[in-house]
């Protein structure tokens, strides 16, 4: 769960996104989205919404719960003047079917190889389907946490993607080959970073055409403007608008699939009493992907799904943090949507009957009709519960199947009822078709399917999880110096102890969150290490523009990587007046290729960090007191202007006399990897720090904290605000 001080500090005000103004805070929009004569602001009816969630109490009062749900069903739509011609388009259709979505970082290294300067996307299917079976769309997850890094947009970060627009096209394209669709997120909190020119609904419809994507996520937003559908179908391409939260307001009419982050951000356990989705009882047609991200089990959220009829979203790359699911999880979400995108016409059934009565106590079930009948099915007791579970009305000629575990039932039948019998294992799922027709092709394929999958008790699957192994990347030593190189200080040998936390938004202290230093067992957010250190030489002040220019005209370093190089020079050199600037638009390779021609390498960060305080533990470089004359003026315009010379802020010297540990730039130092994330820290804040969010990548001038950047490739990897400085060994 997000824990609180983060809950808190959301609630700082943000200025507007969209064309209509006002946001309140990161979680829920304000946006006036209609006009002021329609009822989307009316209140739910009296006494219905706690019921509408909740679900009956039990089977005596489904009778009037479900009529209390059909009547708030109706009212509800009245006041909406609801139109759901968004769901009858042809070229939106495919939303109806969405019952796997996986949101996918940029950065994780089965999605491309920087190496070979390629998209991956068959590994990336390989290795999820291997594990939680088909998808059906994808979330490519390209901004936060590494927007506003610099200041780049989040659009400027979709443009800026490997290949550029044609290289995102390809991609794109290899989904579809797969039968996957694509969606990209917009960022209605990104209002600090350069301005686009142009309305972000215009942005992204434009965008999404041109790389050749389906749909847009809409990040932290629970309803969507409309001028997105409009630009949409301006720009002629068919786009489908998904929103993070469960939707019931007026926006439900254009956003045909969603998000539903039911408990996850209000920090509430899901009830033993399944919940129903507000939103598919509005409109059966729209569906939800549930998601349920910082859990190491994640049967509630799977169940809901299943007994909502709705899909699932599969996030197990949390910003660099992999929180994947466990074997039993995997294995159950296979298994259930299989059976769902097998009866996608009965899931969007208007005569979909939540909470139909069942025998047994602890076990729930949806009754879906349609020209078959299929009922999904809960067990939330932790017990296997056999024997008897459904009566239904008898009817000539219909069979009964039992999907969850691909056989044919026998009801026992009076006459008027048929009662089946089947087993369900403790907080398990199950499935049931009633059909008169005889089983065709597409049935066999599944009943043989979940029989064999059925032989392994999905109880026999671990529930098990534990974070994946990270390893830090080795820095060779350098040839060793007795007296300091010209522009380095020698920092002394000492006993140290190294205390530094990491920043990053979310994951709490979750193990795993942050990284692994060589002594740790498993990557951790807090972390404290009596060390000792050996001396060292290091740069006084970062690499400048100047000895970096020197650097290329001795070796002509060319990275094969080319794409923002040196970004902001022209002609092979920098501006006019900049060469006493710190050189920036390098990435850690290039970095570590100057380093080695200069017979040098880049800091360990416990090397920065001892450089910066010395052994006595200070927050600043200079001290323990905030000193603004240390550090430039922080920079907080949409647009970056040029950095300051290295070494005009002699106030925020260290105890050994280096220069510029905070304020001017951000600095590489070590990187870390594990199977699905590169990584690196970066020390010292740098003075462009745009504002609207505490969204954006998370600076600090403290010397105790540091900066995890994610790396996926080099082009993509440098930025405006980055840059480092060197070290050399004395033995």
């Amino acid at each position: 769960m997000i824990p609180k001080w983060i809950l808190a500090a959301v609630v700082s005000a943000i200025v507007s996104f969209f064309a209509t103004p006002a946001i309140t805070d990161e979680w829920r929009p304000r946006h006036p989205l209609y006009p002021a004569d329609l009822a989307n602001n009316l209140p739910f009816p009296a006494g219905l919404d706690e019921v509408f969630l909740a679900g009956p109490k039990n089977s005596a009062e489904f009778s009037d719960w479900l009529a209390g749900l059909k009547k708030w069903r109706d009212e509800r739509r009245n006041q909406l003047r609801y139109d759901g011609s968004q769901y009858d388009r042809a070229d939106l259709a495919w939303t109806q079917r969405v019952f796997s979505q996986v949101q996918l970082l940029i950065w994780d290294r089965s999605f491309y190889d920087p190496e070979k300067s390629e998209y991956t996307v068959d590994r990336f299917l390989r290795e999820t389907e291997d594990r939680i079976g088909p998808i059906d769309a994808v979330l490519i997850w390209h901004v936060y946490p590494n927007l506003g890094v610099d200041d780049r947009n989040q659009f400027d970060l979709l443009r800026d993607l490997p290949g550029g627009i044609t290289g995102v096209r390809a991609m794109v394209q290899q989904f579809h080959e797969h039968g996957v669709k694509v969606f990209f997120p917009v960022i209605a909190w990104d209002t600090g970073t350069r301005d686009e020119g142009i309305p972000a609904a215009q942005s992204m419809a434009r965008l999404m055409k041109e790389v050749g994507a389906d749909g847009i996520n809409f990040d932290t937003l629970e309803s969507i403007p409309r001028e997105f559908q409009n630009a949409s179908d301006a720009a002629g391409v068919p786009l489908a608008l998904e929103p993070q939260f469960d939707i019931h307001d007026q926006s439900l009419a254009w956003s045909n699939l969603g998000w539903n982050d039911w408990v996850t951000w209000e920090g509430k356990d899901y009830p033993f009493v399944p919940m129903v989705s507000r939103s598919k009882s509005l409109e059966p047609r729209h569906m939800v992907n549930v998601t349920d991200r910082f859990t190491q089990d994640k049967t509630d959220s799977l169940q809901h799904a299943f007994f909502n009829g709705q899909g699932y979203t599969t996030m197990e790359n949390l910003w660099g943090f992999w929180y994947g699911m466990n074997e039993n999880d995997a294995e159950a979400l296979l298994r259930f949507t299989q059976i769902e995108r097998a009866f996608a016409e009965n899931l969007r059934s208007p005569e979909w009957e939540p909470h139909t009565p069942t025998i047994q106590d602890g076990i729930f079930a949806s009754k879906f009709p349609g020209q078959n009948t299929l009922w999904t099915v809960v067990n939330r007791n932790e017990y296997e519960v056999r024997g008897e579970q459904l009566r239904i009305e008898h009817q000539a000629g219909i069979k009964y199947f039992d999907l969850w575990h691909g056989t044919e039932l026998t009801p026992r039948s009076d006459g008027e009822k048929d009662v089946l019998n089947f087993e369900i294992e403790g907080r398990g799922f199950g499935a049931v078709l009633a059909r008169s027709a005889p089983i065709n092709e597409p049935l066999g394929a599944l009943l043989a399917l979940m029989r064999e999958r059925s032989k392994r008790h999905l109880s026999s699957y671990s529930r098990d999880w534990k974070p994946v192994t990270q390893n830090i990347i080795d820095l060779p030593a350098t040839a060793s110096r007795t007296s300091p190189p010209a522009g380095m200080v020698l920092v002394p040998e000492a006993d140290y102890d190294f205390e530094v936390h990491g920043i990053e938004i979310e994951g709490g202290n979750d193990p795993g969150v942050d990284v692994k230093y060589p002594w740790e067992d498993v990557p951790r957010r807090f972390h404290q290490h009596r060390m000792h250190i050996n001396p060292f030489y290091i740069d006084r002040t970062p690499v400048t523009n100047a000895e970096f220019k020197k650097f290329l005209d001795e070796t002509s370093y060319y990275p094969k990587d080319i794409h923002n190089f040196l970004r902001d020079w022209k002609n092979g050199s920098f501006p006019a007046g900049w060469g006493n600037q710190p050189v920036t638009w390098v990435s850690i390779e290039d970095a570590r290729a100057y380093a080695a021609w200069a017979g040098k390498r880049l800091p360990h960060e416990w090397e920065w960090q001892f450089a910066a305080q010395s052994t006595d533990g200070r927050l600043y470089p200079w001290g323990n007191t905030w000193n603004s004359q240390a550090v430039p003026a922080p920079e907080t315009n949409r647009s970056m202007q040029p950095l300051r010379s290295v070494g005009a802020f002699p106030q925020g010297s260290s105890p050994h006399g280096v220069l510029d540990m905070e304020g001017l730039v951000l600095q590489w130092t070590d990187e870390y990897r594990d199977p699905h994330t590169r990584s690196a820290i970066l020390r010292g804040g740098s003075s462009y720090r745009p504002q609207g969010s505490v969204w954006y990548f998370p600076q600090t001038y403290r010397s105790d904290e540091h900066q995890k950047y994610l790396l996926m490739s080099p082009g993509r990897d440098r930025a405006a605000t980055i840059g480092f400085r060197c070290v050399m060994d004395t033995r």
